[in-house]
């Protein structure tokens, strides 16, 4: 045959096999290629008007992102952030800030983080150019210092501290100082210094989130006792005290700002939805939306119902990964992590291994025929996930060790033969069904 019947035949066979249309995806994705075209996009992106530019920089970081996943031996680290860098010099000079090149500017933000991750840059030179980005860029992206921490280790963490205190000792009220603060109380997280944490939220102006914060802070330490006197110290002046007003947006039209009052009196997925209706309409959907899920991410570490109404709200915006990110950073419930990771599965297998084998660990705890055949189909899931993320040997341990400690459920072990998983040589056949 030709190499282009080859070629279609080989197509079609991966639509029909999912195992083999990942095993061809991987080959892909860590050519070498891929990252020289990326380059080449970013060559030739900025002679492009804004539609084009978001164009070619999305297609660079979806390039990023799958390699990535697929855990790409190549050093990711100098694209990820000339991407960043490139966003962000874009976004600088765009006078009205489109929301899609800012959310971009984000990802590429996240990506570089991972990149770092995995092959770590000198942590000095990362530092400063995070130091170099938060004080003297166009004010995005913030940077979570939580997602570099790995790669900064304690020499980037150190050069970053030593600036922070630098700035705050010099300077007065400002953009400088107002990075300062808020680098201050990332550092004080990432190094787990409870009290100097504790004492920087204290010092803010007393709101109900910061209050929250503190307790949550002071119970994730074990300090128990402080954090019950915290909340009753705190309960009190804010018993009666209303909420503090969002910051809010440039006066709009009509319907527009008595949507926007509507979401503001009553922050949820309806009034998200009429507020976005509105706006769209209006052309001012990017800035309300900023302003909105600001709010809404507020309320979100108050508590997991919050947390799943954000989840929800992104997800049916058509933002599956910030949905998923929420998801994680703000603790939704088990039923909405569930059903995210049922979404991000196929794409990003890796991220969603935790909360399957979390799923199985409670069906088997119930104890019941229906749990266990639930478990078991699970387990093919995870198989197959684990052979997506290119982990096969990891399954294999994860399943001896969870049969050797199941072995006696002999029900569970018929229901995991029955799916046609094979079990490890030492664990026995099961004698009846229980």
């Amino acid at each position: 045959m030709d190499a282009e019947t080859l070629a279609d035949l080989l197509h079609a066979q991966a639509e029909r096999d999912p195992e083999l249309r990942h095993s061809l995806e991987l080959r892909a994705a860590t050519q070498s290629g891929d990252v020289s075209e990326a380059h080449r996009l970013l060559d030739t992106a900025v002679t492009d008007g804004n539609v084009e530019y978001t164009a070619k920089v999305g297609a660079v970081l979806d390039t990023l992102q799958r390699m990535l996943d697929v855990g790409s031996r190549a050093d990711l680290a100098p694209l990820a952030r000339r991407t960043v860098d490139d966003i962000g010099e874009m976004y600088e000079q765009a006078g009205d800030h489109p929301g899609d090149l800012g959310e971009r500017l984000d990802r590429a933000a996240e990506l570089y983080a991972r990149a770092c991750a995995a092959r770590p840059p000198d942590p000095e030179k990362l530092a400063d150019w995070i130091l170099e980005v938060e004080f003297d860029g166009p004010g995005r992206p913030a940077i979570d210092l939580a997602e570099f921490a790995a790669p900064l280790g304690e020499p980037g963490l150190r050069r970053i501290k030593s600036t922070v205190d630098d700035v705050l000792a010099a300077s007065g009220p400002g953009h400088r100082r107002d990075v300062a603060e808020r680098l201050q109380e990332q550092l004080a997280e990432v190094l787990g210094d409870v009290d100097g944490l504790v004492a920087i939220l204290s010092a803010k102006p007393p709101r109900r989130e910061v209050s929250l914060k503190i307790v949550r802070v002071l119970r994730a330490a074990g300090r128990h006792s402080e954090a019950i006197a915290h909340a009753a110290r705190a309960l009190t002046p804010h018993k009666n005290v209303p909420a503090p007003e969002p910051p809010q947006p440039p006066e709009e039209d009509d319907d527009v700002s008595r949507r926007r009052k509507e979401f503001d009196a009553k922050p949820g997925r309806e009034t998200y939805a009429a507020l976005r209706e509105a706006a769209t309409d209006a052309g001012k959907w990017p800035v309300q939306r900023r302003a909105a899920l600001a709010r809404l991410r507020e309320l979100a570490g108050e508590g997991v119902e919050h947390a799943d109404e954000l989840a929800r709200l992104l997800l049916e915006d058509g933002r599956a990964d910030e949905a998923w990110r929420a998801c994680v950073r703000f603790g939704a419930s088990p039923q909405v992590t569930r059903e995210l990771a049922e979404l991000r599965a196929a794409e990003h297998p890796a991220e969603t291994i935790p909360v399957f084998r979390e799923e199985v660990d409670e069906l088997i705890e119930r104890k019941d025929p229906q749990a266990y055949q639930e478990a078991a189909r699970r387990l093919k899931l995870l198989r197959t996930l684990h052979k997506r993320a290119g982990t096969p040997d990891e399954f294999t341990a994860y399943l001896a060790a969870l049969a050797e400690t199941h072995k006696r459920k002999t029900r569970l072990i018929t229901e995991i033969r029955t799916a046609r998983i094979a079990l490890p040589k030492a664990v026995t056949s099961p004698r009846a069904a229980r």
